[in-house]
Formats: structure tokens, sequence, C-alpha cells
């Protein structure tokens, strides 16, 4: 059967089981890391890819000049955003 217990019981028991500064955050770094990775480097594509389409579809545009503004955007941004802090 299942044990009854009140609810301040319950978080009573976890406030005294809990010491600030005491929990590993190894898994969350880790998650929030990968996060902030994908989050840059999809909008560097996004943005690589928008202004590819852009100078293609432009009235008088061109396939090859999207291309070429797409990959500099790309290796500029690339540069960037290695560029950054490191640990």
């Amino acid at each position: 059967m299942a044990d009854h217990h009140s609810p301040t019981e319950h978080a009573d028991h976890d406030a005294d089981a809990y010491v600030h500064g005491t929990m590993t955050i190894e898994e969350q770094t880790a998650t929030y890391s990968l996060f902030m990775n994908m989050a840059k480097w999809g909008s560097l594509a996004i943005a690589a890819l928008l202004l590819f389409l852009v100078l293609w579809f432009m009235p008088a545009g061109n396939f090859f000049v999207g291309v070429i503004g797409g990959v500099v955007l790309m290796v500029a941004g690339a540069v960037f955003l290695k560029s950054g802090k490191s640990h």
C-alpha cells in the first residue's frame, strides 16, 4: 500500500536533505554548453542560408553571388565564433 504522509512532512525532509553547494552539476553544465553551441552555430547557418537566398533571388541576383556571400559569411562567422573564451 501507499505510504500516506502529509505534504509538509515530505517538503521538510527534502529541505533538510539538501545542503547548498553539494550537488554535482556536470550534466547540467554539459547540457547548457551543448544548447549554446547548437544555438550559435544554428544561427550562423540560418543567417548564411538567408544571405544566400536573398542574393540569389533579388532582382538581378545570381546563384554564384549567393553562394559566395553565404560561404564568406560562414567563414567569417566560424572565425568569430571560434575565437571566443577558451577554458
